[in-house]
């Protein structure tokens, strides 16, 4: 209610002047939130710059969850299981989620690695030639095994 009234009465208390006073700022978080979901992450941050109600929005758990895959759980395990865990703590909200598992993530003696897409929020994988070939110089099929896994 408090917006609202400010919206109708000016700085002064006064009355604003007509229509012209209502701006994009004075749209909800929630509708502003609704906008977002449609987004792509990149377009999301972007337009987080605009004004109070979309950076507010911007940094909604449920906005940013509609974007992680599924399996974002499990391939947190992954993540942070050097200094890095030790550091943070304290309960990562689900845009850092995003935000870390776009970066590249090692796995497998360091060999292998995914991150999500920035844009589609779509795993990707990079695999060593060395990953590639086990002790009896055949092709492993362990990281495929893997990359099963993480698509069921």
């Amino acid at each position: 209610m408090g917006a609202w009234v400010s919206v109708l009465l000016g700085m002064d208390g006064a009355a604003a002047a007509g229509p012209a006073a209502v701006g994009l700022g004075d749209l909800p978080e929630l509708c502003a939130a609704q906008v977002l979901l449609r987004l792509d992450p990149p377009e999301i941050c972007r337009l987080a710059q605009v004004n109070h109600a979309f950076r507010g929005a911007a940094g909604a758990d449920f906005v940013w969850e509609a974007k992680l895959p599924e399996n974002y759980n499990y391939l947190m395990e992954f993540v942070g299981s050097g200094d890095e865990g030790k550091r943070r703590r304290r309960r990562a909200g689900k845009k850092e989620i995003y935000a870390r598992l776009a970066r590249p993530v090692p796995f497998g003696d360091g060999k292998k690695e995914f991150w999500l897409d920035k844009n589609k929020g779509m795993i990707c994988m990079a695999l060593s030639s060395k990953a590639l070939v086990n002790k009896d110089g055949l092709l492993a099929l362990i990281a495929m095994e893997w990359a099963e896994d993480i698509y069921s």
